[in-house]
């Protein structure tokens, strides 16, 4: 196979693939929700417009008055978060990720999660028979002994938020964060003061506005719900989903999260415990995912605690899967995560060493093209051998003509007596391909290459080149590479699009991260060298 035509075929694919991606963000397919007479208890009750907790799998006592007391925030602040806690049902509705700028050099942290006009919030409570989110209309307003916590050393910080119910419950809802963790753990502490034994059931979820433009061009970035169980540890749940189907599903352990570029928040639950997962469409448009753990009797004068861990904060593999089986494929690397994930840790291993990420880029890039080396070189002899067919094959025409059948079988006679395989120019470039995807989507995913400078005009490797410098050095190195092979192809409108692919490919990439523009360049700048090396080595053996 010539290599023009390889190089052409490679290269619709990739584009193909990448545009693909984008049609499944803008056409995901959805669930359809079955008609049913009945009303299921065990998934959200949605019949109020914005606030609502789960229902009970059992029954509820009547809703009792709030507190006279008015809600409060509490701002609580770490050295990597800056946290605030609404009293009005203890819900984080503030997040602010201290070490990651909203725009770089902005000096602005990251502000995740939020109560504003698109709201964001995290929260949780106890539903069920005896359930103060559930019995007091409105949500229980909690007592704090103070609006502003600090943490300082390195000794965790506790905070307490206390609600005394009329229904003879007394609860301690504990907040403990500790340094350099974005990780918070969340504790009900339930004294039955009553003279009957009373039923609770512990909820979590994450609720996000779904007014928000989900779309990125050729950069597609998932927006959206996810969620994990024993048989499924990384599903995908978008906020069409949400609005089109309630997530119902029972399963030991599990975790549910709220997805974006970079950055994930997430509920999990006790993992030894049967939950289940949730999700509701309020009429505010607001998706939500949650879950809710199973009844806990507390008998009276007895004292339970229910927990969960909940975490807000950046995609770092190592730290999610510590928290949770499953939670750190959060950092999706796609159907590749096989060769994405290794690559991923080795560009880690070598940031460390070298510091900067542009440096680290070149040198995976050397490291990767040096072990496909040995197919890098079947690949151009196989494409000097064809060309040295191309006489050959003329005259075959020549002598055949129309007679398809004939012409195939001499050209494969050809083929065997030459001991050429005309599949031997494409195949290595089949192989090449998952590496570059893999790499594509590792760029893409990895957080720590957020804002991560290289040098001179590049400051943001995750972000497009600003002056479009190596979008416009790739292709001038891909026109190098085309005029290094000389044109096989006879079909005049195959020779156009040879012409101009480096034209297209250089507009392409002028959205792609410069880190991943980077590797593409010195990945042809080495092609380039070795395809010097690899024909001068056949032209000496030839002249020898």
């Amino acid at each position: 196979m010539e290599s023009q035509r390889s190089f052409l075929f490679i290269a619709l694919m990739v584009v193909t693939f990448l545009l693909y991606q984008q049609w499944q963000l803008d056409h995901a397919p959805v669930q359809q929700p079955v008609a049913t007479n009945q009303v299921d208890s065990s998934v959200p009750n949605t019949s109020s417009n914005d606030e609502f907790v789960p229902v009970s799998s059992t029954a509820t006592t009547p809703v009792v008055k709030p507190t006279t007391s008015s809600a409060a925030l509490v701002e609580v602040t770490t050295d990597v978060l800056k946290i605030k806690i609404n009293t009005q049902g203890g819900d984080i509705v503030e997040a602010t990720l201290l070490d990651y700028e909203t725009e770089q050099g902005s000096g602005v942290p990251f502000t995740m999660l939020q109560n504003g006009t698109f709201k964001y919030i995290a929260q949780s409570g106890l539903t069920g028979a005896q359930g103060i989110d559930r019995v007091v209309k409105g949500r229980p307003i909690y007592q704090v002994e103070s609006n502003h916590y600090q943490l300082t050393g390195e000794e965790p910080l506790v905070i307490d938020l206390s609600y005394v119910a009329n229904n003879g419950l007394s609860v301690i809802k504990r907040f403990t964060f500790e340094k350099s963790n974005y990780k918070v753990n969340v504790d009900y502490i339930i004294d039955n003061n009553s003279d009957a034994a009373a039923s609770i059931e512990l909820y979590a979820q994450l609720k996000q506005s779904s007014l928000v433009d989900t779309s990125s061009a050729l950069i597609p970035t998932y927006r959206g719900a996810a969620y994990s169980t024993k048989e499924e540890r990384y599903e995908k749940y978008d906020f069409e989903d949400i609005a089109d189907a309630n997530l119902n599903v029972t399963t030991q352990g599990g975790w549910v999260a709220m997805l974006q570029h970079y950055f994930v928040s997430s509920w999990i639950p006790n993992q030894t415990e049967a939950n289940l997962l949730y999700t509701s469409f309020t009429s505010n448009q607001d998706a939500v995912i949650g879950f809710k753990s199973p009844a806990l009797i507390i008998e009276p004068k007895q004292q339970a605690t229910a927990s969960a861990s909940f975490y807000v904060g950046p995609k770092d593999q190592d730290a999610l899967e510590k928290i949770a089986d499953g939670l750190d494929l959060t950092v999706d690397f796609g159907f590749l995560f096989m060769i994405s994930s290794p690559l991923h840790w080795l560009l880690l291993q070598i940031q460390a060493l070298v510091v900067n990420w542009g440096v680290a880029i070149i040198i995976i890039t050397i490291i990767v093209k040096g072990v496909m080396y040995p197919l890098t070189k079947a690949q151009y002899t196989s494409m000097a051998k064809m060309r040295e067919l191309a006489p050959k094959m003329a005259q075959l025409k020549e002598r055949f003509g129309d007679d398809r059948q004939k012409m195939s079988q001499a050209t494969m006679e050809m083929y065997r007596k030459e001991k050429v395989n005309p599949a031997g120019g494409c195949l290595p470039l089949l192989i090449q391909m998952p590496i570059f995807l893999a790499l594509y989507w590792v760029f893409l995913e990895s957080v720590e290459l957020r804002h991560a400078t290289f040098g001179l005009w590049l400051q943001d490797l995750s972000s497009k080149d600003p002056y479009y410098i190596l979008p416009v050095l790739m292709g001038v190195s891909m026109f190098i590479m085309q005029k290094m092979q000389p044109m096989t192809v006879q079909d005049p409108m195959q020779q156009k699009i040879m012409q101009y692919m480096p034209v297209m490919f250089t507009i392409f990439f002028f959205w792609f991260p410069s880190g991943l523009v980077l590797y593409w360049l010195v990945s042809n700048v080495i092609s380039i060298i070795q395809m010097k090396i690899i024909f001068a080595g056949i032209e000496k053996k030839k002249a020898s």
